[in-house]
């Protein structure tokens, strides 16, 4: 049963700003310590950019399929884009975006997320649903 669904596109030139004058700063505050190693390897490649704008537009779509968007204890920062050992991007919850889950999830129930990401410059956009499944 799905509980919730996001959606968000991101103007990659909006967050190369962003980037141009914030850099680390930006970085530190709402990307985890493996998203902002992922981005560091990314550069060497010329695609941190893209990097940043998809896992930008993937924690803004999970807060909105949390219901709450950024607010009512929901930060970014609680939020990772990671990769599976086959390289699928995964969510990564904690903080009050893992309490929130926990409140939506019913008794009874257990939730997993599901992320698809894509960019096609200058946008970068994804996807998130929440689902549960009644454990045993």
């Amino acid at each position: 049963m799905i509980i919730g669904f996001g959606q968000d596109l991101v103007d990659m030139e909006r967050i190369k700003k962003l980037m141009d004058v914030h850099s680390q700063k930006f970085l530190e505050k709402h990307f985890s310590n493996n998203e902002r190693t992922l981005i560091e390897a990314r550069s060497k490649t010329g695609r941190s950019l893209e990097t940043v704008a998809k896992r930008f537009a993937a924690k803004e779509a999970c807060a909105k399929a949390l219901g709450t968007g950024v607010a009512h204890g929901v930060a970014l920062s609680d939020i990772s884009v990671e990769n599976d050992v086959e390289g699928r991007p995964t969510l990564v919850i904690s903080g009050g975006a893992l309490d929130r889950l926990k409140d939506i999830t019913p008794e009874g129930y257990r939730a997993s997320t599901h992320i698809s990401l894509t960019d096609e410059p200058p946008y970068a956009s994804a996807m998130v649903i929440i689902d549960v499944v009644k454990t045993d």
